[in-house]
């Protein structure tokens, strides 16, 4: 998520992809075989799937919808983004953040943020686009607005996921008043299932902001990680809810809050803002978050560059991330076994 205006917004996207491609090449020759180095992408608020031998990327571009694609993470470095969607409807057509695709009965799903052209940042609402095939890539159709019946407020940062406990499916998201998730069920891909239940979550002594819920399940278990403070500070961070897969997840109760931030900046790797991630599998299985973070300390919304780096399972089946690595570390291409 960003708070800034829209149009600078644009043009600092804008500009950080011009540096950003003018950059690549000297880091790339200096490259040891089968390496890389974060950053991935200029962008902030990424979202990845590996989905039939290639990486497909997101991440907010302001005024539309771009991917990348590559059969390596190393290759997104220099792939060329693909415009998947724009929209010349002026009640959605700016302000696009935060895109999401997820694979559902044969169609990806886009869910996104927009607003209306006029910049007002309160016309924010969730958004679905259905691709006509397989193909991540599209094309897409407008599916419609997800509409939280009773309170269609604010609405950012969605997200879906099939509880393996009751086979349905979930979408969560971000919502005014208060800027707190929220959850509801669905009845399709593009329809929300009655109203949508705020989950309560602590932002580990920052203010009051709690957004880009994603669910990661292992083991029985659901991981309900999400974002807290304000994105442009230094300690936007990750925490984590935890509830059962068998459980009632519209029951707020049914959802255990973990005591300490699980993601975090590392001052001493240069590591600020790490935040607004997403999980996928590798090409050789292994599991890796996705995440935004910048290299400075200074409140600002520039500077948050996509990076990924692999995770492991604690023994009480829990993820543990480690901490956010410096953009100097080298890490290990996965290889399809």
């Amino acid at each position: 998520m960003n708070n800034r205006p829209a149009i600078c917004r644009h043009f600092c996207n804008v500009l950080v992809i011009f540096v950003w491609s003018c950059c690549q090449l000297p880091v790339l020759a200096q490259a040891p075989a089968g390496k890389f180095q974060n950053p991935l992408n200029p962008g902030p608020d990424p979202y990845m799937e590996y989905y039939d031998g290639n990486y497909y990327l997101t991440t907010t571009q302001g005024r539309d919808i771009r991917m990348w694609k590559s059969p390596t993470l190393a290759g997104l470095k220099t792939a060329k983004g693909v415009e998947v969607w724009r929209d010349s409807n002026p009640t959605r057509s700016h302000g696009i953040w935060a895109p999401e695709f997820h694979f559902i009965t044969n169609h990806w799903y886009m869910y996104y943020t927009a607003m209306a052209a006029n910049n007002q940042d309160e016309t924010h609402r969730m958004h679905v686009l259905e691709s006509a095939g397989t193909d991540p890539l599209g094309p897409y159709t407008y599916k419609g607005r997800l509409v939280n019946p009773t309170n269609d407020n604010y609405a950012i940062d969605g997200s879906v996921f099939k509880n393996p406990g009751d086979g349905l499916w979930y979408f969560l998201w971000a919502a005014h008043p208060g800027h707190v998730l929220t959850l509801a069920r669905m009845e399709n891909p593009w329809t929300l299932r009655g109203n949508g239940v705020v989950i309560p979550a602590s932002g580990f002594g920052c203010e009051e902001v709690r957004e880009g819920p994603i669910v990661l399940q292992h083991a029985g278990k659901l991981f309900l990680i999400y974002s807290a403070c304000d994105t442009g500070k230094p300690d936007y961070m990750l925490g984590m809810l935890m509830a059962n897969t068998n459980a009632d997840l519209m029951n707020p109760a049914s959802w255990k809050q973990y005591p300490a931030p699980v993601f975090a900046r590392n001052d001493e790797a240069g590591v600020f803002g790490p935040g607004h991630n997403g999980f996928f599998k590798a090409a050789d299985g292994s599991d890796w978050i996705v995440y935004h973070a910048k290299t400075t300390s200074r409140y600002t919304y520039e500077g948050r560059t996509t990076r990924v780096q692999p995770f492991t399972w604690n023994a009480d089946g829990t993820p543990n991330f480690g901490r956010p690595l410096p953009l100097s570390a080298w890490l290990e291409e996965p290889v399809k076994k």
